[in-house]
């Protein structure tokens, strides 16, 4: 089975690691992680029985989820990398909220199979990316997505 190795959101900071998508530390979560794959981001879930929209399909809530959390995901990767960072650094990278998310369902997604989400990067502002994302089940390509990330404004800060 194809994992990530360096993910993005084994790095974000614990105030920043509680996401009910990608929060590492939220155990109730998805807990989605976020990788390179050459020049292009990763993101592999396998959704479980309570993400069932009808018998042998998945909710296209959890798609979504698994495209918008992708999205921020891979902006942070960009930016870490433009930093001159990558995963496993030790280097906290920057985090992202979503400024838009849109999806097109082009398949209904099957149960029970490996979740694939491939991101091509577009930086499209200094402090915004634009993420181009294709969700794979198997080798099915169910969704086409776009997800515009901006740097998380400092008033999202808990402290």
């Amino acid at each position: 089975m194809e994992q990530i190795q360096y993910a993005v959101q084994d790095e974000y900071g614990q105030d920043y690691a509680w996401c009910y998508g990608c929060g590492r530390l939220n155990q109730e979560g998805l807990r989605l992680r976020t990788g390179w794959q050459g020049d292009q981001t990763v993101t592999i879930y396998t959704p479980k029985k309570e993400h069932t929209a009808i018998p042998g399909f998945v909710y296209g809530g959890l798609l979504a989820s698994l495209v918008d959390c992708h999205g921020t995901g891979s902006a942070s990767l960009a930016m870490h990398r433009k930093n001159g960072y990558e995963p496993g650094d030790g280097v906290e990278p920057p985090r992202f909220v979503t400024a838009s998310l849109n999806l097109d369902f082009l398949k209904p997604t099957p149960q029970d199979v490996l979740l694939k989400a491939v991101g091509t990067i577009e930086e499209v502002h200094p402090k915004k990316w634009k993420i181009h994302t294709e969700v794979f089940a198997g080798e099915t390509l169910c969704v086409k997505a776009v997800v515009v990330a901006a740097v998380m404004p400092k008033s999202f800060t808990t402290a």
